[in-house]
């Protein structure tokens, strides 16, 4: 009788290593949802790759979820099938550049109170799902130094409200924002207004993929 306890035992406490070992060997999953920043960063030399190379495929799961033009009352929309059903451990929340962009260029951008209540929306629904969020300011619409372009006074707003609702939520915040400005400031003497971090004021260089991953990677681990 004790010979089949002992064998019980052994057996159970056999199964439980391998339950908790296939539980620890389940890569966690990242997603990265934005507008077309984050859709051009899945492709070769992209944010999104940089980052899914450097992380190992045993450890993390790198998903991009970006679709050009959104603003974030999109990211709302398709919250369910593109971040939610798919189950992640961490959202990283990258939009922003359309909602202030837009009303310049189509007149069909985002009001800010309406921007602030559908950010919010999106903490409280990713996070009630159980996953953790990293939040990002919009980098800059334009590169010239010292306010030079078009939209940096309500990109300024906007980004601010983003650092405001990290601070609410208790969330880490990546101020893009401010790393892409204090960068231009130090590295376009000729105040140019893209081809620095950006080929076209807002899609990014490939030093600006660079920049990008090197800064969200740290978050992401």
């Amino acid at each position: 009788m004790k010979t089949i306890v002992k064998s019980l035992t052994y057996l159970i406490a056999c199964s439980v290593v391998i339950l908790l070992m296939s539980m620890s060997a389940k890569p966690k999953k990242i997603i990265f949802f934005g507008d077309s920043i984050t859709q051009q960063g899945v492709q070769p030399g992209g944010y999104v790759d940089l980052i899914k190379q450097t992380l190992s495929p045993k450890d993390y799961e790198v998903i991009g979820a970006g679709v050009g033009g959104n603003k974030v009352y999109d990211l709302y929309l398709r919250l369910e099938d593109d971040v939610l059903n798919k189950k992640p451990d961490l959202v990283v929340i990258f939009v922003g550049v359309n909602d202030v962009w837009h009303k310049l260029s189509s007149r069909t951008g985002t009001d800010q109170d309406k921007f602030v209540k559908f950010y919010q929306a999106l903490i409280n629904k990713i996070q009630a799902g159980g996953a953790k969020v990293v939040v990002c300011t919009p980098a800059v619409i334009g590169e010239k130094k010292n306010g030079g372009n078009e939209m940096d006074i309500e990109l300024d707003k906007y980004s601010d409200e983003i650092r405001k609702l990290a601070a609410k939520n208790n969330l880490p915040l990546v101020d893009l924002r401010k790393l892409f400005t204090a960068y231009d400031q130090q590295n376009n003497p000729e105040d140019l207004a893209k081809g620095i971090l950006t080929r076209d004021g807002v899609h990014l260089t490939p030093l600006g993929n660079k920049t990008l991953a090197d800064t969200l990677i740290p978050f992401v681990k």
